[in-house]
């Protein structure tokens, strides 16, 4: 199955852990130039888990002081030295701080750094670049299996397997999915890819449900699609 893990604060391996701690005051200063209050003290966080970005600790930071006044942010750490932390703004008290994270400008900048930084490796497959985006824009991709069914007690699966693969001209790649746990209601995300796999448009917009049905072994959920190995961007 497909997804994108989160883990709690107090399941980051000690490598991480001391990689985080290094860290903590870089993030403060770049989340206090984002104007996020991070000086404040009733952050929490989490660890984001990419399987296609294992060079990169990547976490979500959450300020949650009521109805309507949650902060966001996510965190890039990179693992190997080699790159730069960085700071993708998702909410500020219950607003966006430029455009709606997910289709920013400065997020998809963002993304295409961490992913030239994270090297060969984060050319594994269209899907798990694209669900990883998802994650750092604030969402929680998960992709369906064949025999999930909301029960009590059993969260209803975050992305349906309402997705397919667009070949556009000049080798572009359009991936579109429907996240179907999203609030206040279901969200249709749409990426496309250069054939490097550079990122160059994310939409986000309200999805119609109606027709997402759990994947088939023979869905195109259930593959990955190599990147084009030719180049970085």
């Amino acid at each position: 199955m497909y997804t994108v893990e989160f883990r709690s604060a107090d399941q980051l391996t000690q490598q991480d852990s001391l990689l985080l701690a290094d860290a903590e005051s870089s993030i403060s200063e770049h989340a206090g130039f984002a104007g996020l209050e991070f000086q404040q003290s009733d952050w929490n966080y989490r660890q984001i888990v990419c399987p296609t970005f294992p060079n990169h600790l990547f976490l979500q930071y959450t300020r949650n002081n009521g109805t309507g006044d949650m902060s966001v942010f996510s965190a890039s750490i990179p693992r190997n030295g080699e790159g730069r932390l960085r700071i993708i703004p998702i909410l500020k008290r219950g607003y966006s701080l430029f455009s709606p994270a997910p289709i920013n400008a400065l997020t998809i900048a963002a993304f295409n750094h961490i992913r030239a930084e994270e090297g060969k490796t984060a050319n594994s497959d269209w899907l798990g670049n694209a669900l990883c985006y998802a994650a750092l824009a604030g969402s929680q991709p998960q992709i369906r299996p064949l025999d999930a069914e909301p029960a009590v007690h059993k969260p209803i699966p975050a992305l349906t397997a309402a997705m397919d693969v667009e070949m556009q001209a000049h080798g572009m790649q359009v991936l579109r999915f429907d996240d179907a746990a999203a609030r206040p209601h279901a969200m249709e995300w749409s990426m496309t890819f250069t054939r490097q796999g550079k990122l160059i448009k994310a939409t986000h917009r309200p999805a119609s449900m109606m027709t997402a049905n759990p994947a088939s072994q023979r869905s195109a959920v259930s593959r990955t699609w190599p990147v084009h190995q030719s180049g970085q961007n």
